[in-house]
């Protein structure tokens, strides 16, 4: 079978494709690329990988795209789960003998579920990582041999035994390839990042026991798989020569510096190339690692702080303290690697005090840039089942009418609305801030590039806050 790897039509500026951590409308336009189905794409020929919020493609027009292809492989989320089956019953409409495919965290952890209530728009469910199993799948194999799969058969579902996690990560294919065959590549814009930018994984797993996150609890794993630093050599050397426009590299790991001696090796490898380049990395990482890849061309960091509660952080099991993400901050600063630092409200434990106290911390970290979250309890997650046990769910949306994140929390102590309000407080409490204010005039009187890129930002910040304050309203 000839297969369509598809994230599907959702809401405008979605970024909810196989790469994005929480799938929402963002603040600010955010595209991070569907590199989990740009692997399997590059194992199969005559595969192709369309991308629809980021190519704004609507239903009709994915539609008319997939007739051409025997198999429909979409990429799914909590959020999004009712959309794309919808998706998959439009294509089956137009072209009944097409076989469509789920895979990602909400099929991996709710096989049966999902395909029950996709009443028969599904015909097969990957669970955890899928590379395989699709391309088994496109070459014919009989489905009762293909492990990672679910499908219904004569009413019941049907579970093949589990497929175990891809040691051998170097035998997959460059992601970057794929995105060059497929995809147009100056439309992925993440704001802190230089653009255009390419983004891949050096690894797959984090052993990090965030109660919290989505996908070393529900697809990739705890336990830390690497490629080898030549891989990874191999890799961005064929990206610097055939994507010559590229600005910048990000490595977009669980946590790159989870594994500091992986870390460090392809930093050492890579260096020679030239390039700047970002990781996701946890507030912990030693100096001299930091030193190793910002002398190897290391620029930026993606950090998740979360909290500035000290009992918070201990609530989520983050593994990581204030102190030692203080002089992490202090470290990045002091080797001129600058810092993304991601928040999260409404966390286990989260109080008015707390919400107060987490926003005067990031001021004092006077980070480079922010993003704030509202806490959302994927099914999966540890976070998920004492959101349940304590019945503080009130809602499994997640989103709100036009795809932004909603507040799915309610405390006792601590309304959802109160939450959800705290996002746009903490924004405005950082970002206007005398010494924010005064350094983005400064970027913009030396670069017209920053000029025109805050002043870009800052109107569409100001467009979403309206957005979320009117859906909001609504309610």
């Amino acid at each position: 079978m000839k297969p369509l790897f598809l994230n599907p039509p959702t809401f405008e500026d979605f970024d909810g494709g196989a790469g994005a951590r929480y799938q929402a409308s963002r603040e600010v336009t955010s595209f991070w690329y569907p590199t989990w189905l740009c692997y399997p794409a590059g194992m199969i020929e005559g595969s192709r990988v369309v991308d629809a919020p980021v190519q704004k493609l609507d239903l009709d027009a994915c539609i008319r795209i997939a007739a051409d292809y025997d198999m429909v492989v979409m990429y799914t989320s909590t959020p999004t789960f009712a959309l794309d089956v919808e998706t998959a019953r439009r294509i089956k409409e137009s072209k009944p003998g097409t076989v469509t495919v789920l895979t990602g965290p909400h099929v991996s952890v709710l096989p049966d579920e999902s395909l029950q209530r996709a009443g028969g728009a599904i015909d097969i469910v990957c669970r955890g990582e899928f590379d395989y199993s699709v391309k088994e799948l496109a070459e014919g194999r009989d489905w009762g041999n293909v492990v990672g799969i679910s499908f219904m058969k004569d009413g019941t579902v049907v579970s093949n035994p589990d497929r175990p996690p891809i040691t051998d990560l170097d035998a997959l294919p460059f992601a970057s390839q794929v995105y060059q065959r497929d995809l147009a590549i100056n439309e992925y814009i993440i704001p802190h990042f230089k653009h255009p930018y390419v983004s891949i994984y050096t690894s797959r797993g984090c052993p990090a026991r965030c109660v919290f996150c989505l996908w070393p609890q529900t697809f990739s794993g705890r336990t830390m798989r690497t490629r080898s630093a030549e891989s990874v050599y191999q890799e961005v050397k064929w990206i610097k020569e055939n994507m010559p426009g590229l600005k910048e590299i990000s490595f977009d790991d669980d946590t790159f510096t989870a594994n500091r001696e992986h870390a460090r090796a392809v930093a050492e490898k890579i260096r020679p190339l030239g390039l700047s380049w970002v990781v996701n990395a946890r507030a912990n990482c030693d100096y001299e690692t930091l030193k190793i890849m910002r002398n190897a061309g290391l620029r930026h960091v993606v950090v998740g702080y979360e909290s500035g509660s000290d009992q918070i952080l201990k609530n989520i099991k983050k593994g990581v303290t204030r102190p030692q993400a203080e002089e992490f901050t202090r470290n990045c600063k002091k080797l001129g690697i600058t810092i993304h630092g991601a928040f999260i409200m409404g966390l286990p434990g989260e109080t008015r005090e707390t919400i107060r106290e987490t926003i005067e911390y990031a001021k004092r970290l006077d980070l480079d840039s922010i993003q704030v979250s509202l806490a959302s309890p994927y099914p999966g997650t540890e976070f998920y089942e004492l959101c349940k046990k304590e019945g503080w769910l009130v809602s499994d949306t997640f989103l709100d009418d036009t795809g932004h994140q909603d507040c799915v929390i309610n405390y006792p102590h601590l309304s959802n609305r109160e939450i959800f309000d705290s996002v746009e407080t903490f924004y405005n409490k950082f970002y206007f801030r005398p010494r924010y204010i005064a350094r983005s005039i400064m970027k913009m009187i030396t670069s017209s590039e920053d000029r025109r890129k805050l002043l870009k930002e800052g109107a569409q910040y100001l467009a979403y806050m309206k957005k979320r304050k009117e859906c909001k309203s609504c309610q």
